[in-house]
């Protein structure tokens, strides 16, 4: 039965308020679920409350979008830099200067996450799945063990080092697959605080421009090949700028394979990013089976859905990479695609830097950037290691 509750009356006042409310009805678990007061919405309701958060979010987004341009344009004229470092770094002397307030908070806080992700999804326009295969089988090995060396090591090192662990996964994965891009898609995942990714980011960026102004002295002196050194830059180098830097100053063929060999390690996201993501449900289901038997003697058991595990812009960046495998994105797209996912990317760092506190950075302290030193050492030396055995013994 319907019942009503009177609110806010008193003796000699006006007429009360009326509310009427729905059922309490039992839940699955046998306990009586709390009734919900029923809404006077009217027809245009729904569309006024989204509307409404639209609006909220346009201030903040609009800073972010602001800071992506200029960084853009540092991009441009220092391309070693890139872009989306540059955006981190503004973005933070922004928040330096001028601390955001309350009415930015709604806007930074989407731009630094659903921005992100949509990034990761236009990501999947640059990739042709049959151009990766072709690779060949003599990459293969090398993007594989140098990534689970890389992961490996960021386990065993972060932890002598005291690197938390959001950190440590952020520095692991951009380092042994693909800079910023991978530190994207990861963040979502596993739920990264922002001064995590702007820290793992500045890492990568170091050592991104170590690997430009060594690897190709680095290269002659070892006597590789063309061939042979667009393998290297293509599995020891992060981002995509990178790579096509170092290898370019080492010649045109090198530069050509590299950035194919750098679009395969990309497609490594997605099984990182699969296990990242059973290992966070697995963890929390943990919790609340803990949770469950401390408050009922029994812990709460569920089945992983597939459609819960795998993110929805993973979904989205297999949808458009097959698409383009396909031929159904136009190749005169190709350009402008891969300009605005490096925009969004941009954006979204821009939004991190922004709600970045700077003395979070501060307490990290030194041994991020020395983990990301580690393993940098180890993913080139492992693959100038693995192309020597291949070459020798295969």
């Amino acid at each position: 039965m319907s019942f009503c509750s009177i609110r806010g009356y008193k003796a000699g006042a006006g007429l009360p308020k009326v509310v009427i409310m729905k059922d309490a009805q039992p839940s699955r678990s046998g306990t009586t679920r709390p009734a919900r007061i029923a809404t006077a919405r009217g027809p245009g309701g729904a569309i006024r409350a989204q509307f409404s958060g639209f609006a909220a979010r346009l201030p903040g987004l609009a800073l972010a979008v602001g800071v992506a341009l200029v960084a853009t344009a540092l991009g441009r004229l220092v391309p070693v830099v890139g872009a989306p470092v540059s955006a981190i770094v503004l973005g933070v002397l922004v928040a330096l200067a001028v601390r955001p307030g309350e009415r930015m908070r709604p806007g930074i806080a989407f731009a630094g996450r659903g921005v992100l992700q949509a990034a990761v999804v236009v990501l999947g326009a640059q990739l042709s799945l049959g151009r990766v295969l072709r690779v060949g089988a003599a990459s293969l090995p090398v993007m594989i063990v140098t990534l689970a060396v890389c992961l490996a090591a960021a386990y065993g090192i972060g932890r002598r080092l005291g690197v938390v662990g959001d950190l440590r996964t952020l520095i692991g994965v951009g380092t042994g697959i693909c800079g910023a891009s991978a530190i994207a898609a990861v963040t979502p995942v596993i739920g990264a605080a922002e001064a995590e990714v702007a820290y793992a980011v500045s890492t990568i960026f170091v050592f991104n421009v170590a690997a430009v102004l060594a690897f190709p002295a680095l290269g002659h002196l070892l006597g590789m090949g063309q061939h042979a050194f667009g393998l290297f830059a293509g599995t020891a180098v992060n981002d995509m700028s990178s790579v096509v830097a170092a290898a370019t100053t080492y010649g045109g063929p090198a530069a050509d394979y590299a950035v194919v060999v750098k679009l395969a390690r990309t497609l490594l996201i997605i099984p990182v990013c699969l296990g990242l993501a059973a290992l966070v449900r697995r963890r929390a289901r943990t919790a609340d089976g803990h949770a469950g038997a401390a408050g009922s003697g029994r812990g709460l058991t569920s089945r992983v859905r597939v459609g819960r595990l795998v993110p929805w812009f993973l979904l989205g960046f297999l949808i458009l990479a097959a698409a383009n495998t396909a031929g159904l994105v136009p190749s005169d797209s190709h350009g402008p695609l891969s300009v605005l996912a490096v925009f969004l990317i941009t954006v979204a760092l821009s939004a991190i830097g922004l709600s970045t506190e700077p003395s979070r950075l501060r307490r990290t302290g030194p041994a991020p950037l020395l983990l990301g030193g580690c393993l940098w050492l180890v993913v080139s030396a492992t693959s100038l290691a693995v192309q020597f055995l291949a070459t020798r013994y295969l």
